[in-house]
């Protein structure tokens, strides 16, 4: 008992810091399964509780963003309906590729990211509506599909993604939280039903993930365009590293 206690109040932590940072830049990922691995929880139990607790804690988010009217639900619906599927397709199809595969795809991705992110010279703090480009919803499936297989970095894609498509940081970390909560709702259901979830676990990583998730929020408006660019570069290039390193 004492030893499962110890174990879930772990998590909290391990959730909260990890949520922090993943709402603001991406890169939860990165943290929360190394180190639910390292304290002895088995990787398929590690991912179904990720794709959990990240899910979870979308979704307060949401609750957050359209409580203070800085989100509409028919604006996020449509990307939440095609994160859903997205991610229980990224879930089935990670069941059958290698992890080995898994890492080099996810590199090759991210180092594609890194420079897209030092290029871009466009990263804009105000909104102008005309200039959206959201027209395409392959992009936001794709970014799904990843994040229900694998994860790491998928957050910082989407945060890309709706950079792109000329949206403030702000609302790209906004949006990116609704796709994200679409994403893992699709890819647990996907993977609870391979039977790993462990409930305790689950819900003391949601718990800390929560607490993370909305200091990021309150946190987020307050963060200049050029710290969140060096924000998004490390956790990109962080990301690189561990993939890096698990390839070898």
């Amino acid at each position: 008992m004492a030893h499962y206690t110890k174990i879930s109040l772990t998590l909290v932590c391990i959730g909260i810091i990890a949520a922090f940072i993943g709402t603001l830049a991406g890169g939860g990922g990165l943290m929360t399964l190394p180190a639910m691995m390292l304290v002895g929880i088995p990787i398929q139990t590690s991912i179904a509780t990720n794709k959990f607790s990240t899910g979870i804690s979308a979704l307060s988010s949401i609750f957050y963003l359209l409580y203070h009217k800085e989100l509409h639900f028919k604006v996020i619906l449509k990307y939440i309906a095609i994160a859903v599927i997205g991610g229980a397709g990224g879930a089935l199809l990670a069941v059958s590729q290698s992890e080995q595969n898994m890492n080099v795809t996810a590199c090759i991705l991210l180092i594609f990211a890194l420079v897209v992110t030092l290029k871009n010279k466009a990263w804009t703090d105000t909104v102008n509506p005309t200039e959206h480009t959201t027209s395409s919803l392959w992009q936001p499936f794709f970014i799904a599909m990843y994040d229900g297989g694998f994860g790491p970095g998928s957050s910082t894609f989407s945060i890309l993604y709706y950079w792109r498509c000329q949206h403030t940081y702000i609302k790209a970390v906004q949006l990116t939280r609704a796709l994200l909560f679409g994403s893992c709702t699709g890819a647990f259901i996907v993977f609870y039903q391979t039977g790993f979830i462990q409930w305790h676990y689950a819900i003391a990583m949601a718990l800390g993930s929560i607490i993370g998730s909305q200091l990021g929020l309150l946190v987020l408006p307050h963060i200049p365009i050029k710290v969140a660019k060096r924000l998004l570069t490390v956790i990109i290039s962080m990301l690189i590293i561990q993939m890096v390193w698990e390839i070898i």
